[in-house]
């Protein structure tokens, strides 16, 4: 084989020379490269961390409900109101009216409804109590008013806390309860766990549950549609979601509840002439209702409403089959807060509920004297129609 000459091998030399200095130059270019990723990432990282630990914090504040203010704590409001203290701690705060609890008949606990109190501006005439031998207790829920929050409030301990609050005032062991609005919940909270408590209930423009089994897919559907999107809206949340309900009610991007935003398209116009009677004399308790956290009073209560009950209405046994006293519910054809036909499903499968349907009604109706006085009637005299 013939050796490379002296100029072949100078100009293999260089070129290998060539190759290794390209070689170089890459190798210090890409760990230039590295470097300056390096410096960026560790610039960046930090800042991205701190990012999203800010943005879980926000999330997990924006989640967490504020602490509430009790009553009689420091800071908190005073207590000015009667309240008895219950098995775990908690008080309830209550209002009597009408005739003395040892003479009267009839014992009737009224359940306040949703931004109410026991301090409910029912126009019960002091002349129809003594009529009807009445005595009338109503009372704050919890979280409501005076009453302490309870975190774990449910529909099961709503019908305990009456039946505890009955025991302690010492009014009987028979009892009527007359539930309102969102006050229907506890009243039949009370049908399901306490029947053996009652004498009477009235369900007066009841809650509806949207999703109880026992209603027909297309009814819960229609009644939801025929709500203002924004409670549609808020309900599905506190049903599905309820962990995220204190956020939804509290952010501004969306309207999150009617009655809470003030949208008065909720009211129908009998509804909407009976807020501008009963504005001429306002409550001078109204201010107190969400005195101790309006997550504590408001929220809790749709939260407890919209929950998973344990028992479906069309379940209920009837607690009076000797006729010795009565359930009844009394429904507004022009109530637009709860469709009308959900109520009428339900008295139609419960066959022992005395199902009133008022012409011409909004959902505040019974704050008119002569339709509270009606609904009285036919609850402490049995049979007496409507």
């Amino acid at each position: 084989m013939q050796e490379p000459s002296p100029s072949s091998s100078k100009k293999i030399s260089a070129a290998v020379a060539r190759a290794h200095t390209r070689r170089n130059r890459a190798t210090t270019s890409s760990s230039s490269i590295k470097g300056r990723l390096n410096s960026i990432l560790a610039m960046f990282v930090p800042i991205a961390m701190a990012l999203t630990v800010g943005a879980l914090g926000w999330v997990y504040q924006s989640l967490k409900p504020p602490p509430p203010k009790i009553c009689g704590s420091p800071g908190g409001p005073p207590i000015t109101s009667p309240r008895v203290q219950l098995r775990d701690g908690r008080h309830l705060a209550y209002k009597e009216m009408g005739v003395a609890k040892e003479e009267a008949k009839h014992k009737l606990v009224i359940i306040h409804g949703f931004d109410n109190s026991k301090d409910i501006n029912l126009p019960i005439q002091q002349e129809l109590m003594e009529e009807l031998s009445l005595y009338v207790l109503t009372f704050d829920r919890a979280g409501y008013g005076e009453s302490d929050p309870y975190p774990s409030r449910s529909v099961k301990s709503e019908a305990y806390d009456i039946e505890e609050l009955a025991d302690k005032l010492q009014i009987g062991s028979k009892f009527y309860v007359m539930g309102i609005s969102m006050g229907a919940y506890p009243a039949y909270s009370c049908l399901n766990y306490i029947p053996h408590r009652l004498a009477g209930v009235a369900l007066v423009v009841p809650f509806v549950h949207y999703w109880w089994p026992c209603l027909p897919a297309n009814l819960s559907s229609d009644g939801l549609q025929k709500l203002l999107p924004m409670d549609s809206r808020a309900f599905r949340v506190a049903y599905y979601a309820p962990w995220l309900f204190h956020w939804w009610m509290t952010q501004k991007w969306f309207p999150s509840l009617s009655l809470t935003a003030g949208n008065m398209a909720v009211f129908c116009p009998q509804d909407m002439e009976m807020i501008a009677e009963m504005s001429k004399s306002p409550n001078p308790h109204q201010e107190k209702v969400k005195q101790q956290g309006v997550h504590e009073s408001l929220y809790r209560d749709i939260l407890a409403g919209y929950s998973k009950w344990e028992f479906d209405p069309t379940d209920l046994i009837n607690p009076f089959p000797n006729s010795e006293g009565s359930v009844h519910i009394w429904q507004g054809t022009e109530d637009r807060i709860i469709p009308r036909e959900i109520n009428r499903y339900l008295a139609e499968n419960i066959p022992w509920i005395q199902y009133h349907e008022v012409e011409d009604a909004g959902h505040m109706f019974i704050f008119q004297k002569e339709k509270v006085e009606t609904v009285l009637r036919a609850l402490v005299q049995p049979g007496l129609e409507a």
